[in-house]
């Protein structure tokens, strides 16, 4: 079974892409911004992190999967010395669940003013 799932975005369409796409019991979901109502949520790494992984609780809902599900973590950082502070963020919501996770240091995004992105894999036990 194969399933897409999307937000709308005209990102989507023009690039091609899903938000996530769901392979028999597992979750494959796009790198996420904090990118919200035609802006980006939040000017620090903690903010946008957190930020983005509300918006990943919503995808991972959508899809009737949870923060519990999820086996594999991906954080791309603009700015690899503030790993701690989005670190944090990525510890509060997963810190009892402790899927693997990558730090990855990239070059800025497309915005400037976007910091982090978020890459999530989730699975259900079959």
């Amino acid at each position: 079974m194969r399933k897409t799932y999307g937000t709308g975005s005209v990102w989507e369409q023009s690039l091609g892409y899903s938000r996530a796409v769901q392979v028999d019991n597992t979750l494959y979901i796009s790198a996420t911004a904090a990118s919200g109502e035609n802006r980006i949520v939040g000017e620090d790494f903690y903010t946008q992190t957190q930020f983005i992984l509300q918006k990943l609780g919503d995808v991972l809902a959508d899809a009737g999967f949870g923060y519990g599900d999820v086996v594999q973590s991906k954080l791309y950082l603009t700015d690899i010395s503030q790993w701690e502070d989005a670190g944090r963020a990525h510890g509060e919501v997963f810190g009892e669940i402790r899927p693997t996770l990558s730090l990855v240091h990239v070059l800025p995004f497309l915005d400037p003013k976007m910091l982090v992105e978020i890459e999530l894999v989730a699975q259900k036990s079959a």
